[in-house]
């Protein structure tokens, strides 16, 4: 049986790295004494693999890992039991049952949602929201950006699905995933550098609301958070 599990992640945890995560996450498994499966061989490990990993500092309320289960207990139990293992800064929100055809979380990921806006005393200095307003009204956003081959000239404009301000905070939605990933910091970065604002290192606070796959065409797209994509237990 292959389950998603949705968590949020905040508070000092937001300091630990991905492979912390992975790590927090087994022994939890063990504690809760979740039936997860183990991959066979020598080296056997549990099956678990995670949407997308958040960067180090970042804060989310949508963060997703799939498992593989023999048995599975009810949704309800199951969020129950693995919250009484968990320390504080993450909590366990939805346990979800998915189709035996269903792809991995990591392979489907198409979009998130973020949350960002300065750290107090780190704000630019008044007329940056018009500026930014006029920012994301140009037709391309020209980055150099660094691949494996040296860098390359990109226009990240179409990985922008939405950007907005409400008040102070910056609500945006990025292409996210292994074809197009864009991340908060680098499009702040480009406002940053297209209107000779200098956005100093650990000026942002970066909270990622929600992750999608996209279920659409190359048309259209329709994107579905990774929670919907499974069924709760009864």
């Amino acid at each position: 049986m292959n389950i998603r599990i949705k968590f949020r992640k905040y508070g000092c945890l937001k300091f630990i790295g991905h492979l912390d995560v992975m790590r927090y996450f087994q022994k939890a498994m063990r504690r809760a004494e979740i039936d997860i499966c183990f991959s066979e061989g020598f080296s056997p490990h549990m099956i678990m693999s995670f949407a997308a990993p958040l960067g180090v500092g970042l804060t989310s309320e949508g963060e997703y890992v799939d498992i593989a289960v023999k048995e599975s207990l009810s949704s309800k139990e199951a969020v129950q039991r693995l919250n009484a293992v968990m320390a504080e800064g993450i909590d366990v929100v939805s346990w979800r049952l998915l189709p035996d055809t269903s792809k991995n979380a990591m392979s489907i990921v198409a979009a998130a949602d973020y949350e960002v806006r300065f750290r107090e005393g780190y704000e630019p200095e008044d007329g940056w929201k018009d500026r930014f307003q006029e920012f994301l009204a140009l037709s391309e956003i020209q980055i150099l950006k660094e691949t494996k081959r040296g860098h390359q000239e990109v226009d990240i404009r179409p990985w922008i699905y939405d950007c907005h301000l409400e008040g102070d905070v910056i609500i945006m939605q990025v292409s996210t995933g292994s074809v197009h990933n864009l991340k908060p910091e680098l499009l702040m970065k480009s406002f940053g550098d297209w209107a000779g604002i200098e956005i100093p290192p650990f000026a942002l606070l970066v909270h990622r609301k929600e992750i999608y796959a996209d279920l659409g065409n190359e048309h259209k797209r329709k994107l579905v958070t990774l929670e919907a994509l499974g069924e709760e237990i009864g």
